[in-house]
């Protein structure tokens, strides 16, 4: 019934440009030190970005890309951490076969990987949950997808036992201690001498991906009250990370560390990819019909303004018309007026300023399901304006926080946000000729789920880690050398 404007699979996905970098090498020439940082106990705290996640998965070629595996290379030229573990997968695909099951085949599922169409479809889960942990099994990257900030400091998120009630986290149960320890407890055990910590972005990311699906929780302090997808509380977010701060230095007097800010879901495909107003190339027999079809909603909606049911403003924003322009999408938006005493959905047409999320491509794209116009978006489909200002809301928020805690306890503030909004502009970042930008598959840096960066994105991330390790500990630790790493694999 239309045509999308999303031509992005047809361009490669590497532009050529000057030989100019965003991340100069002013290290070039100086003996590669520590400087007033001890790199010889590594450990990294955080969450899917800090554990390796790409393609929808946590699988072994992602982990050993992860960003802080990458960073300890660079430590071992300045004579610093030797070894790196991780509590790498078992096979290459990933996924928890006997949890794939339990959840209706609709979680934990294998890699994304491109069809010959290029769409990314899932793989089979390539083995059961596997456990290999222990008492004594630490491991220097600690990264959990799919933890919040709570989730760190929560005692039983690495039970088994926990799994059936959803009080436990399986990537944790992999390698946790113990079954009544915690995140934290583990990482502190280990006394490292410096650590990076990039924790908070499930705090909210979760609310974006359902498509504002979960509750604001701000001003509950109370995580156990928590939905899955609820926005948490600023104040719990910032003291997580201050017991984490303080832990880590009272397991280590000595101890030093990074730590990141929270970006912008606005700087990621996953909702950047589809054009807020997406429905174009309609033939004059297509807007006729269109029109005609919502004819009778557009009329119920004139009488709820006359009854005084609603604003001329609302009238004016769920009136739904089609014209041979670029039309938004045909949405459900639950902030809307309840009009179903009037037999009314609560119906609106798409604008510049929502978002409209990666999955729903393949409705708008599905003539027999004429998703965004004959059948609308549901919810979780959309972020709304107003659910988006929620998210920024509370991402600065966090951040504000972040670089409070940062300052207070002398550490390397990576400003992760900073970075991401860079790269999602039209002229990204630039380094060793190549360009790269946070366009979906052909940008270079994000994997198949829209959200998590594949190794060259990884790559950018270590970098301005690194950056700012260099900055605030007159360290020399060179960067890597983001070409070198994996991109999206086509078929």
């Amino acid at each position: 019934m239309k045509k999308i404007i999303l031509s992005a699979f047809a361009i490669s996905a590497l532009t050529l440009v000057s030989c100019n970098t965003d991340f100069e090498r002013d290290v070039n020439n100086m003996t590669v030190s520590t400087g007033k940082a001890d790199f010889s106990k590594f450990v990294s705290v955080g969450n899917s970005l800090t554990s390796g996640f790409r393609d929808g998965a946590l699988y072994l070629d992602g982990q050993n890309e992860s960003f802080p595996s990458m960073i300890a290379k660079q430590m071992g030229l300045a004579g610093g951490t030797q070894t790196f573990t991780q509590p790498l997968m078992p096979n290459n695909v990933g996924g928890f076969k006997d949890l794939f099951a339990a959840s209706g085949n609709t979680e934990f599922y294998g890699k994304l990987t491109l069809s010959p169409t290029l769409s990314p479809t899932p793989s089979a889960p390539g083995a059961n949950l596997d456990v290999i942990g222990g008492t004594g099994k630490y491991f220097n990257n600690m990264g959990v997808p799919g933890a919040k900030s709570f989730h760190l400091v929560t005692p039983g998120y690495g039970s088994a036992a926990n799994l059936s009630a959803g009080k436990a986290n399986p990537y944790f149960v992999r390698f946790a201690t113990s079954a009544t320890t915690t995140v934290l407890a583990d990482a502190a055990a280990q006394k490292p001498s410096f650590y990076t910590l990039w924790i908070g972005n499930n705090d909210v990311l979760s609310y974006a991906t359902s498509g504002g699906s979960g509750v604001d929780r701000k001003g509950n302090l109370d995580p156990s009250t928590y939905g899955s997808n609820d926005i948490s509380d600023p104040n719990v977010v910032a003291n997580v990370i201050k017991t984490v701060i303080t832990t880590l230095k009272t397991a280590n007097a000595n101890s030093k560390g990074a730590i990141a800010n929270i970006p912008y879901v606005t700087s990621i495909p996953y909702f950047t990819t589809v054009p807020a107003k997406p429905i174009t190339g309609l033939t004059a027999a297509q807007i006729t019909q269109l029109n005609g079809a919502y004819a009778a909603y557009n009329a119920g909606l004139g009488q709820a303004k006359a009854a005084n049911l609603i604003t001329e403003a609302e009238f004016n924003q769920r009136r739904i018309n089609f014209n041979n322009g670029l039309n938004g999408a045909v949405i459900v938006d639950k902030d809307l007026t309840n009009l179903s005493g009037l037999g009314l959905p609560s119906l609106r047409q798409t604008t510049a300023n929502d978002l409209i999320l990666l999955p729903a491509l393949t409705l708008l794209r599905d003539t027999t399901v004429k998703g965004g116009t004959a059948t609308p978006l549901v919810d979780k489909y959309v972020l709304t304006e107003k659910e988006a200002a929620k998210v920024i809301a509370a991402t600065d928020a966090y951040n504000a926080s972040i670089s409070s805690l940062a300052t207070a306890n002398g550490l390397a503030l990576v400003d992760a946000n900073a970075k991401m909004k860079e790269l999602g502009t039209t002229s990204g970042i630039q380094y060793n000729g190549v360009k790269y930008t946070a366009s979906f598959i052909t940008g270079g840096t994000f994997s198949l789920d829209g959200v998590h960066p594949n190794g060259r994105g990884y790559a950018i991330i270590a970098n301005t880690f690194i950056k700012a390790i260099n900055n605030t500990y007159f360290s020399t630790l060179p960067f890597v050398d983001i070409n070198a790493y994996s991109g999206v694999t086509f078929p």
